[in-house]
């Protein structure tokens, strides 16, 4: 099946001050949607073209197409994970497991800043369940997804350059900043709930 560039769930400006119209044109127009397009050029006409984006980053780093379907699948979790008007805090069950893991919500946000900014060169960091079920942050290199290590993604930042240069040039750390003030927790909340 040929896999379809997903329209965002929110306008063009709606994240604004933090990830820009011209951010998005270039980050979800152009790179996820050259990911898409290469990885149908790379599945066509293959068995590989019945299984779903999932099920392609599955199979792992060692086919041909990974890159470009785990490009793809981590473009889609990440954009849909946006809002302009979400909440900016967890709450509930998660918000509870995030204070036993890690203290409280502002000591998570600097663990996983630290790791976003400590990861060099160009790649992801998440918020997994792991394999025992307990929450961590990982981050994974270029294409890579936590689901073939067998954790199960919650949430993640795109720390490769394309995703803020526009906006906040090299420095990631503002980028960051940005991220938290778009991110929507219900989101977060809602992909928890089901892997619970």
């Amino acid at each position: 099946m040929a896999h379809s560039v997903q329209q965002l769930p929110y306008d063009l400006t709606a994240l604004e001050p933090h990830i820009s119209r011209e951010t998005l044109e270039f980050h979800h127009g152009k790179h996820y949607a050259g990911y898409v397009a290469k990885l149908n050029a790379a599945i066509e006409g293959k068995d590989e073209d019945k299984l779903s984006l999932l099920d392609l980053v599955k199979k792992g780093p060692s086919t041909a197409y990974f890159n470009n379907a785990a490009q793809t699948w981590n473009h889609e979790f990440y954009f849909n994970a946006f809002s302009a008007k979400g909440a900016r805090e967890p709450s509930g069950d998660l918000a509870k497991a995030i204070s036993a893991k890690f203290g409280d919500f502002a000591k998570f946000r600097e663990a996983f800043n630290a790791q976003a900014t400590g990861l060099f060169g160009s790649g992801w960091t998440w918020l997994v369940l792991d394999g025992k079920g307990e929450l961590a942050i990982v981050n994974t290199g270029n294409a890579g997804n936590p689901v073939n290590d067998g954790m199960t993604p919650l949430m993640t930042c795109d720390v490769w350059e394309h995703a803020y240069y526009i906006d906040y040039r090299n420095l990631r750390p503002d980028y960051l900043k940005g991220f938290w003030e778009v991110l929507d927790w219900n989101v977060v909340g809602q992909h928890y709930a089901a892997a619970k």
